[in-house]
């Protein structure tokens, strides 16, 4: 009898961009790729921030290299794409939240969230497939998406509108480019602790709701994250397209 192998976990020989890089849930996602053989592109508008990650990487012995970017302006970011690509993986973790009542919601911050994590996000990935498609590669996108796509959350009327949209235009963009063997899909983490969630947790009683929400009783770290990078990267997700894999530690189960 032959037995079934799991396919493999591995990204040897693999090209990953991944912006939103130089902190929190993005670094810890290009960190697992590195950790898993691929060649990893680290993109963020922070360059200083970018260079003390590239650093530390390689001297893990990882492949890494630095792309200033901003995934809000929408030509830069396709015409770096174009220049630096192709790639084969693409993990967007640019993000950006104004949490607010819905009543005191600007207009500032509302074009500003949505065209980071919603227009951005389309353009971008948009971008990376349209490399691999021109190069006759297959490969995987992902986009992280949040929690906050499947439930709402109070002051949260904006950022919850474009993870809404991040999962609406994935399983759009699932259904084109199946056939050309480009999946995509999402993560939707719970409230994780990075800089982005600080200004949730410094208050007491929004600390005490996500703690109340969360049924394994206990706030996200980065790396609860890492290990769906990879497998969504790699070939032990080779089925898997216009999905949302969700973290949250039981929050959407109600």
């Amino acid at each position: 009898m032959t037995l079934p192998r799991t396919p493999s976990f591995r990204l040897d020989g693999k090209r990953a961009l991944i912006t939103g890089a130089s902190s929190g849930i993005g670094l810890a996602c290009a960190s697992a790729l590195a950790e898993h053989g691929a060649e990893v592109t680290l993109a963020a508008r922070s360059a200083d921030k970018l260079s003390d990650a590239v650093n530390a990487m390689t001297a893990a012995g990882w492949s890494a290299q630095a792309l200033a970017m901003d995934v809000a302006d929408v030509a830069a970011t396709e015409r770096l794409v174009a220049e630096a690509g192709p790639f084969d993986i693409l993990i967007n973790s640019a993000g950006l939240a104004r949490h607010s009542p819905a009543l005191e919601t600007t207009e500032a911050d509302f074009d500003a969230v949505s065209d980071l994590n919603f227009k951005g996000a389309y353009f971008l990935t948009r971008a990376v497939a349209k490399g691999m498609a021109e190069a006759g590669r297959s490969g995987s996108l992902i986009n992280i998406s949040s929690q906050m796509a499947k439930v709402g959350g109070i002051d949260r009327a904006v950022y919850a509108a474009t993870k809404h949209a991040v999962e609406g235009f994935t399983k759009s963009m699932a259904i084109e480019w199946g056939p050309k063997g480009i999946r995509i899909n999402t993560i939707c983490p719970t409230f994780i602790v990075t800089p982005l969630t600080k200004q949730t947790f410094d208050r007491p009683e929004r600390r005490a709701w996500v703690e109340e929400k969360i049924k394994l009783g206990r706030i996200g770290e980065v790396e609860d994250i890492m290990g769906a990078a990879v497998f969504l990267a790699s070939d032990a997700s080779a089925l898997i397209t216009g999905s949302a894999l969700l973290i949250d530690g039981g929050w959407t189960a109600d």
